[in-house]
């Protein structure tokens, strides 16, 4: 049964990686192939904190516009590489992350949820008003495309040399965003069979045998913030020279709550199930997108779509459609001699 899985794993990474090179390729399905990359990525991101840690972020949209007008601005004004403006978007990112999370994460509950979500609207009344930054509702236009430029490295090696490639077109972005996707999926496989990511889940379960047992609460939460947020500014960052403009209508609170349902459809702290609710919701929501009008309905049913599949998941697959088989893991046995570490200390 295993090894089935894997040949079909593979059989789909390969068609996965040919499928720009076929002549029967489809440019507005190469288009919606590298939008559900993009949202793997965010809801690999936003998964670190409902997922691993148990904190209900709603504001996870207002870093992904964060990291994108960082791109886009870098871009416009400072005409920066692409390749140096990640890292600044990333470092930006966290850096706001652990701003808003330092004073909130003391919150639990719904406290953390409103806060989160307030921060996002912050986020985007910035983006309409600061018009000397941002230039308002009329957003940033003319971002330039991703480029590889080894100028420089002829330069360095002393060789009279010189060549420029500039992405045209969808294809060379999809296979750029494959890459983003399996960097960030590699990073969180190892992250969550680390320390971090067991402190994480203790802390998800029982906050208070974690602290019982040394983990710092406050600092593991705060790695968790910069960690996510970083994530969430990497996609903002590939958005913005993608689309090459900007406006604040795509960081409202919208995109929060589609993330937020990717990661609870695909099974809460689970990687491959945050893309696959990436898959299924983006997909689903073109194919509705074509469906409704000419069934005389607005294309905004779609969202009636979203919750009705939201509910019938709750309802019936509480955990989502991969659960979290903990129950026999390493991290479940963890969770339990923590928690019997806990219940021995208020015994004695």
């Amino acid at each position: 049964m295993r090894g089935a899985a894997n040949t079909l794993k593979y059989l789909l990474l390969a068609a996965a990686l040919a499928y720009p090179l076929m002549p029967f390729r489809d440019i507005y399905v190469l288009h919606v192939l590298v939008l559900i990359m993009v949202y793997m990525v965010l809801a690999m991101g936003l998964n670190i904190l409902p997922g691993f840690c148990g904190l209900l972020d709603l504001g996870f949209v207002g870093f992904y516009g964060i990291g994108a007008y960082t791109a886009g601005l870098l871009t416009v004004q400072y005409n920066m590489s692409f390749w140096l403006i990640v890292p600044l978007a990333v470092i930006n990112g966290a850096l706001f992350g652990m701003l808003l999370g330092a004073p909130t994460l003391r919150l639990v509950g719904d406290y953390f949820a409103i806060v989160t979500f307030g921060f996002s609207e912050l986020v985007v009344l910035f983006l309409t008003n600061e018009i000397w930054l941002t230039r308002g509702p009329l957003g940033i236009p003319g971002i330039a495309p991703i480029s590889l430029d080894v100028t420089w490295l002829a330069a360095l090696l002393g060789i009279d040399e010189r060549w420029r490639y500039v992405f045209r077109g969808e294809m060379p972005y999809y296979y750029l965003a494959m890459v983003m996707v399996s960097l960030v999926y590699l990073v969180m496989r190892r992250v969550e069979d680390s320390r971090l990511g067991r402190a994480w889940l203790a802390i998800r379960e029982d906050p208070m045998a974690a602290a019982s047992c040394g983990v710092n609460l406050f600092a593991y939460k705060v790695i968790a913030f910069a960690v996510s947020t970083g994530i969430g500014a990497l996609a903002g960052a590939f958005l913005a020279r993608w689309t090459q403009f900007l406006s604040p209508d795509m960081f409202k609170f919208w995109e929060s709550f589609l993330v937020l349902c990717m990661v609870v459809l695909g099974g809460l702290g689970n990687i491959k199930g945050a893309l696959v609710g990436s898959v299924i919701l983006i997909a689903l929501g073109e194919v509705l997108r074509v469906i409704l009008p000419k069934l005389g309905l607005p294309a905004e049913t779609r969202f009636l779509v979203y919750g009705l599949i939201m509910v019938l998941i709750m309802r019936f697959r509480p955990n989502g459609i991969f659960t979290q088989v903990a129950e026999s893991t390493m991290q479940s046995q963890l969770i339990k001699d923590l928690r019997a570490r806990l219940d021995a200390r208020r015994t004695a």
